[in-house]
């Protein structure tokens, strides 16, 4: 039987408690998706600082357990048949942690499909767009200062994005209706980050997103959510 101590990444990252589920991450909107469920769904959890800013994640300790040297990571030592098993990709980590408890994605098949559509939505739109408009917009503004090509084809995406969501959303109160589920969880810390992260309140206009920013304030004030956005505590 597999020990925690057969993955490599536990010698750079030592596990003080190996009964927990040992998080590997930073505090960024793709990091805090695994923290905050975590906590919603009260799992024990051990959390390790990934600093991305010190390139932790290229270290040949990280790769092994993601070789695609991203975060967030885990293990979780109590995975199918009670082995331990490794994960990357904050999608799927979130799906396994909502079907290891039965919690965060609908039972009946049709909604729980619905509800992945949404979290996918996110890993191959909101993501990635988001991202490439934060670069643009925030670090990367002195590199085309004569090309605005990059930075307003990005913001129209992330706008076009947003209409997505003010759409679902504007007779709802989550994005399942009534039911907080891993979507929400998937897809609001990006919206967070827009404002508190990229500073681009205005330059995006997020007034015009009334139902977006209601539902964003609502997942933000829940209790696992204040907490999961400062796990893991930088240094």
């Amino acid at each position: 039987m597999p020990q925690l101590s057969d993955f490599p990444i536990t010698a750079r990252w030592p596990a003080q408690n190996p009964d927990a589920i040992q998080l590997y991450s930073f505090a960024t909107p793709n990091g805090v998706k695994v923290s905050i469920a975590l906590e919603e769904l009260g799992l024990p959890y051990e959390a390790h600082l990934v600093h991305i800013g010190k390139d932790d994640q290229k270290t040949d300790a990280f790769l092994s357990l993601n070789p695609n040297g991203r975060i967030p990571a885990i293990i979780d030592p109590h995975g199918p048949g009670d082995a331990p098993i490794g994960l990357f990709e904050s999608g799927a980590i979130l799906q396994y942690l909502a079907e290891k408890t039965g919690k965060l994605l609908p039972q009946d098949p049709a909604r729980r499909i619905e509800t992945l559509q949404w979290v996918y939505f996110q890993m191959g739109g909101v993501g990635p767009m988001f991202g490439q408009f934060g670069h643009f917009y925030k670090f990367a503004a002195d590199k085309v200062t004569n090309n605005s090509y990059p930075e307003e084809r990005y913001r129209n995406e992330t706008r076009r994005l947003l209409g997505v969501l003010e759409t679902r959303l504007a007779s709802r109160t989550y994005v399942m209706d009534d039911d907080y589920t891993i979507a929400d969880i998937a897809l609001f810390p990006w919206v967070r980050t827009l404002e508190l992260f990229y500073g681009a309140k205005d330059h995006l206009k997020l007034e015009e997103f009334p139902a977006v920013l209601a539902w964003l304030d609502r997942c933000m004030s829940r209790p696992a959510s204040e907490k999961g956005f400062k796990i893991p505590a930088a240094d």
